[in-house]
């Protein structure tokens, strides 16, 4: 078993951590990059380390120092459009926790790291303290997402479900409770 370090991003990480991040939308949702859904992908340091109550992770191998994996939590709720308006009214900017970017390289999955990614990102909303829900959306095409986030927390919506199909997006609330509480 390789040996894996989780911390929170300094400068120095955001280029890794963009390149797992961007070969994700390349590789595992096919779409690329797309300026209105990854634009904080090109600035992480203004998505995610300047902003308070913000977070970004990185898990790095430790035998080369490479960047595996990522997970960020920011204070915006999901916007309307493209998402549901009942959603946006459900989790407004400041009183939610969002899920970000949580992805592992594939030669790296199956270790539990999303899983300890998902519990740091929680202990970090507890801490900071004002969010009274966490939120997340998932693309159920990727192979082991929907699966994975229902193993953690509660559907709330199932675009597939609706009469259109909306974008075929599925959101997720995760219980607010700091890993530490278990």
């Amino acid at each position: 078993m390789r040996d894996y370090c989780i911390k929170t991003a300094t400068p120095e990480d955001l280029d890794g951590a963009r390149a797992v991040m961007l070969d994700t939308v390349y590789h595992d949702f096919g779409t690329g990059y797309v300026p209105r859904w990854h634009r904080d992908i090109v600035d992480l340091h203004g998505a995610y380390l300047a902003p308070e109550r913000h977070t970004l992770l990185v898990v790095s191998d430790e035998r080369d120092d490479t960047i595996v994996a990522t997970a960020a939590l920011d204070s915006r709720g999901p916007a309307h459009p493209p998402n549901p308006s009942d959603l946006a009214a459900r989790y407004p900017s400041g009183e939610t926790a969002q899920l970000r970017r949580v992805y592992v390289r594939p030669e790296h999955r199956r270790r539990g790291l999303a899983r300890r990614l998902v519990a740091e990102l929680l202990d970090f909303a507890a801490a900071e303290g004002g969010y009274r829900a966490v939120y997340l959306h998932t693309d159920p095409a990727v192979p082991g997402a929907e699966a994975f986030w229902c193993s953690l927390g509660e559907v709330v919506c199932d675009e597939r479900e609706g009469p259109y199909g909306g974008q075929g997006i599925v959101h997720f609330e995760i219980p607010l409770v700091s890993s530490a509480a278990h």
